[in-house]
């Protein structure tokens, strides 16, 4: 641990708390939603807006101190050692123009405000499966949205990002103003071009949708998995989808048929009207009776129901890859290394369905890279003691059975998991797009101070 000589010119410069180790409220200031990454940073700034993330910066520039960024943790990939480390939780702004239907949002805000507050409107943005996930993080890892197949990427519908860069400035970053960077921003933010503190994109007219999931018993996973893998790829745009194998806990909070069972569970959201959706979602009714089936038209509001996925913090471990498609020969392969007569530690296994909006440019083009692919797989374990070195084994086993399925040079950045498993910064990038990211980097971040140009930085996670 280093002894800093100016950490008052820092307290002096900021209005947030500024800690180091042993402070009262240090440990909660750093902690994320992961808990099995834990910061380990020299001093911490917990920025109140803007002024505070430039004035932290330039301090930490005078310093030649590395700067790591959390909102809420979600997507922390790597623990920030040394250093500062910025969070942004108190950038809690969240602006609707009904009119323009558009929002703008802080760096620590999380989506459930934003579907609230876009609610009141009848408008909707493009969060993901859970509501409990920072906005800023998911939205420039690409962002795969619940209505994904119907409108694309949530960094496809980013309209100005305002960034702290490495010199301390606060800028106006959109297709006119420094347009190289808000090409890299939108699907590449996890590099680290500096410290994000608001996003505005575009809001959707949606007031509900028919969704969901159906949960299904362990005995019917190969007959639900192999009926899934033909009806998926026969969706409309309108309809988006996704399965998982889950490994349930026996906890009170879980209803009482999926308390410590093994179930196979599928998930719609589709806006094409309740009798169409009924009609669509027939073949996968028919396939075996469920044990909960909670389909139904839902006020958007409601959309985290369709994934129920976990809001308590919990030790994970998580990887994926993308595949060009879902032969019977893949999912034969996924029952093998993840079915229901394994004991692995494997919370979840899923599927999700691509395509549609998903795989078409946009306007104002950006450096998000999961276009492309027919399916995205993504494994995550429990990090529990003594399953640290277990768990990642196991999620990788998992992808490498599907590996003969992947698709060549298409990746979903907040899905893949540790920079080193995926060739470090730029390794869901080839090409041109890579070398393009490269310099962006070396441009505004010349010291790496955010990350060296080659290593993982911290970056807003989520």
């Amino acid at each position: 641990m280093r002894t800093f000589v100016d950490t008052v010119t820092l307290t002096e410069r900021v209005r947030g708390p500024v800690l180091r180790p042993g402070d009262d409220g240090f440990t909660a200031e750093i902690a994320g939603f992961n808990p099995a990454v834990v910061h380990q940073p020299d001093i911490v700034v917990g920025a109140t807006d803007a002024v505070d993330v430039a004035a932290a910066v330039s301090w930490a520039a005078e310093q030649g101190l590395a700067v790591a960024v959390q909102s809420t943790g979600h997507g922390q990939l790597a623990a920030a050692a040394g250093g500062l480390l910025i969070t942004t939780r108190r950038l809690d702004e969240v602006r609707v123009d009904p009119v323009a239907r558009r929002a703008r949002v802080g760096a620590g805000v999380r989506w459930r405000r934003v579907i609230e507050a876009a609610a009141e409107h009848g408008l909707a943005p493009l969060n993901g499966s859970s509501s409990g996930v920072g906005v800023v993080g998911y939205t420039l890892g690409g962002g795969l949205p619940v209505l994904a197949r119907s409108y694309g990427f949530a960094a496809d519908h980013v309209r100005a990002v305002e960034l702290v860069s490495a010199d301390g400035i606060i800028r106006t970053v959109d297709a006119v103003n420094e347009p190289d960077l808000f090409w890299a921003l939108r699907g590449a933010g996890r590099i680290g071009f500096g410290v994000v503190t608001a996003i505005e994109f575009d809001l959707f007219p949606v007031r509900s949708l028919y969704g969901g999931g159906i949960f299904y018993p362990a005995s019917t996973t190969f007959e639900v998995l192999h009926a899934f893998r033909a009806w998926a790829p026969t969706l409309p745009e309108q309809t988006t989808t996704s399965l998982a194998l889950l490994r349930l806990p026996d906890l009170p909070q879980l209803p009482e048929p999926l308390r410590g069972q093994f179930v196979v569970h599928l998930r719609l959201a589709h806006l094409g009207g309740v009798e169409d959706g009924e009609r669509l979602l027939a073949p996968m009714r028919a396939v075996a009776p469920a044990l909960i089936d909670t389909v139904a038209e839902m006020p958007y509001t409601a959309v985290d129901a369709i994934h129920s996925d976990p809001t308590d913090p919990f030790p994970v471990h998580h990887a994926g890859i993308v595949l060009r498609d879902l032969p019977a020969e893949a999912v034969d392969a996924l029952i093998a290394v993840a079915g229901p007569h394994l004991e692995v530690p494997l919370a979840m296994v899923e599927l999700r369905l691509l395509g549609g909006a998903l795989a078409r440019p946009v306007g104002a083009p950006n450096a998000v890279s999961g276009r492309g692919g027919a399916f995205s797989l993504l494994g995550i374990g429990p990090l529990l003691p003594g399953l640290e070195q277990v768990v990642p084994a196991v999620v990788r086993s998992v992808l490498d059975a599907l590996e003969p399925f992947a698709a060549p040079d298409v990746a979903l950045p907040n899905f893949q998991g540790s920079l080193e498993a995926t060739g470090g910064p730029y390794g869901p990038w080839s090409g041109t797009d890579a070398e393009r990211l490269r310099e962006i980097k070396n441009w505004y971040d010349p010291a790496g101070m955010f990350g060296p140009a080659e290593h993982a930085p911290a970056f807003t996670a989520g």
